[in-house]
């Protein structure tokens, strides 16, 4: 099996395994508890903690354990929000953009649901790129929230968050970027990226599912989503998960120290896979922008196919990988994403993504681009596919 849906989930690292097995065994106790084993409990989600902010280069007390990138997300987008209209109720508009990941998305429809708030939409480029000055001319004085996605996790375009951060920050206005897909090889120091809050999960670094974060100031006025105890500083109650905050902290603290080498070989293989892929399909349309992109994820549309068809084929040779975003499996309707980059419905549903950790090889990402090249000619002789087995 070539597998090729990293922007999925990954595996779990051993490593990352090694350090949460006594948390999931004899130390087993709550860290609210005042006895011996909860207080080693303790300890170690307080480690996981000020791990986690060194890479963020914030305070231990700005970093919020959650679930995962989703409930990061909502909690962000939610408790800002609110917040800020709770202050000063002309705050009632959010400005999102158009590539953003459900979790924010829903976010920000529930909010004009049940709290009236106006929703604005950031158009983007044909790359997928949101230009500041777009930003600019979209935030308006009730605006409470801006959250644009750091890179996005179906073509791989990385926003300039640093220029748009500071459009948000000459206004006053709070910003939030979803990191989920970033956090691997990109800048995350809070302060350079100049951002409010910062979102992520742990099962695309190399630790289990069910485990993120919410990187944001303690001073930051926020309501919260999870009512109960009062943990998390009384951002998030509930009793913490200690050995997912610590396979959490573990995977991102070791990824980051390979993240400056692997980030340029692995941006080599995705640029030589995209050569082979594009030789193999010549009529084979890349989604994203040409270069301002993800090290490990390459996206394609195959205009005369069926992505889910093409998908199918490949699964048949053992190569693995998707038609776009995980969390909009199944649905028959063109990605939102692609749509938003002006692609025609009809093509954006032969979309089809290759996304890759940096344990891949060179003879791996060949292998697939051949398989690519003679499943879409499969795709296109027969018109259909078969499931495997």
């Amino acid at each position: 099996m070539i597998y090729l849906d990293a922007a999925a989930t990954t595996p779990v690292r051993r490593d990352v395994l090694e350090a949460m097995w006594p948390y999931l065994t004899g130390e087993f106790g709550n860290p609210s508890s005042h006895h011996q084993l909860g207080e080693t409990a303790a300890q170690a989600l307080a480690a996981a903690r000020a791990s986690v902010a060194k890479v963020f280069g914030c305070r231990a007390g700005d970093i919020t354990f959650t679930s995962g990138g989703t409930e990061a997300a909502n909690l962000a987008v939610k408790g800002i929000a609110l917040a800020r209209q709770a202050a000063n109720p002309t705050h009632h508009r959010i400005l999102i953009s158009a590539l953003e990941h459900p979790a924010v998305l829903e976010s920000a429809r529930y909010l004009a649901h049940r709290h009236g708030f106006v929703v604005d939409v950031l158009g983007v480029d044909p790359d997928g790129m949101v230009t500041p000055a777009a930003l600019a001319a979209a935030i308006r004085p009730e605006t409470a929230l801006v959250s644009v996605m750091y890179a996005n996790n179906e073509v791989g375009t990385i926003q300039p968050i640093r220029e748009l951060s500071a459009v948000a920050r000459k206004n006053h206005i709070p910003f939030h970027t979803d990191a989920v897909q970033a956090a691997a090889y990109l800048p995350l120091n809070l302060k350079d990226l100049g951002v409010d809050a910062l979102t992520f999960s742990g099962h695309k670094l190399g630790a289990p599912k069910g485990s993120g974060v919410l990187v944001a100031s303690g001073r930051l006025a926020m309501e919260p989503t999870v009512h109960g105890g009062g943990q998390e500083r009384g951002r998030r109650s509930g009793t913490e998960n200690v050995a997912g905050a610590v396979g959490l902290a573990a995977a991102l603290s070791r990824t980051r120290g390979e993240a400056p080498q692997q980030a340029t070989e692995v941006a080599a293989l995705r640029d030589a896979f995209i050569r082979a892929v594009t030789a193999a399909v010549p009529n084979a349309v890349l989604t994203g922008h040409p270069s301002q992109r993800l090290p490990t994820l390459a996206s394609f549309c195959f205009p005369g196919t069926s992505g889910e068809a093409v998908l199918l084929e490949l699964e048949r040779t053992g190569v693995i990988c998707s038609s776009g975003s995980a969390c909009a499996a199944g649905s028959d309707e063109p990605s939102a994403v692609l749509l938003a980059l002006g692609l025609d419905p009809a093509v954006a549903q032969t979309a089809v993504r290759f996304s890759f950790t940096a344990a891949i090889s060179s003879a791996e990402l060949t292998t697939a681009a051949q398989a690519v090249g003679a499943a879409v000619a499969r795709v296109r002789g027969t018109g259909t596919a078969v499931r495997p087995g």
